[in-house]
């Protein structure tokens, strides 16, 4: 969240606090500040135990950053001389696993792959995904196969007549006779 955002946010809980102290429902100031009731009902405790100083605002939330930004300058210096520049030559796409393997090599800090797209993010880059291909792909033999083969496995489907959805053992003449359930005798 923001800077900005987060002085609206403590601005919306003072006035919460206002209202509590005029004795004001949480259902109320939920209604009147269009917060949901969960928030406002945790705001009215907060506020019953430490007044409106327990109201106010932690703090950026989330876990802290744990480059330095310093770190995080070099770490955009990196990402812009390229893949090939840190050992990544076959393909020049920075993925997430790549950049928190270059955290970790560079910086010497784990990152999971989430938190080093949230990074990219941060630093106005965007993880790529290589477009994978095998290096002895032969289109020819994939095209014939496709042709001859696919069709043979793949099969014909169900026959038009055929009604029923499940796998079950198929009915007897004599069992559409009897009186099984909801089959009338006639």
């Amino acid at each position: 969240m923001t800077a900005e955002g987060r002085r609206r946010r403590e601005m919306v809980r003072r006035q919460a606090a206002e209202l509590f102290e005029q004795r004001i429902k949480p259902l109320e100031v939920a209604r009147q500040l269009r917060v949901s009731r969960k928030s406002a009902y945790q705001w009215h405790q907060l506020w019953r135990e430490g007044g409106v100083e327990a109201l106010a605002s932690g703090g950026p939330g989330g876990s802290r950053c744990r480059l330095s930004p310093r770190c995080l300058e070099k770490l955009a210096g990196y990402l812009e001389e390229g893949p090939a520049a840190h050992g990544w030559v076959e393909d020049q796409v920075w993925t997430a696993s790549r950049v928190a393997t270059l955290i970790g090599r560079k910086f010497h800090v784990s990152y999971s792959v989430s938190g080093a797209t949230r990074l990219m993010h941060r630093l106005g880059f965007s993880p790529q995904v290589p477009a994978r291909r095998v290096a002895e792909r032969d289109d020819q033999a994939v095209a014939v196969w496709r042709e001859a083969t696919w069709a043979e496995v793949k099969g014909r489907g169900r026959p038009a007549g055929a009604t029923s959805a499940s796998r079950t053992k198929p009915v007897s003449p004599a069992g559409r006779r009897g009186g099984g359930p909801g089959v009338g005798v006639g």
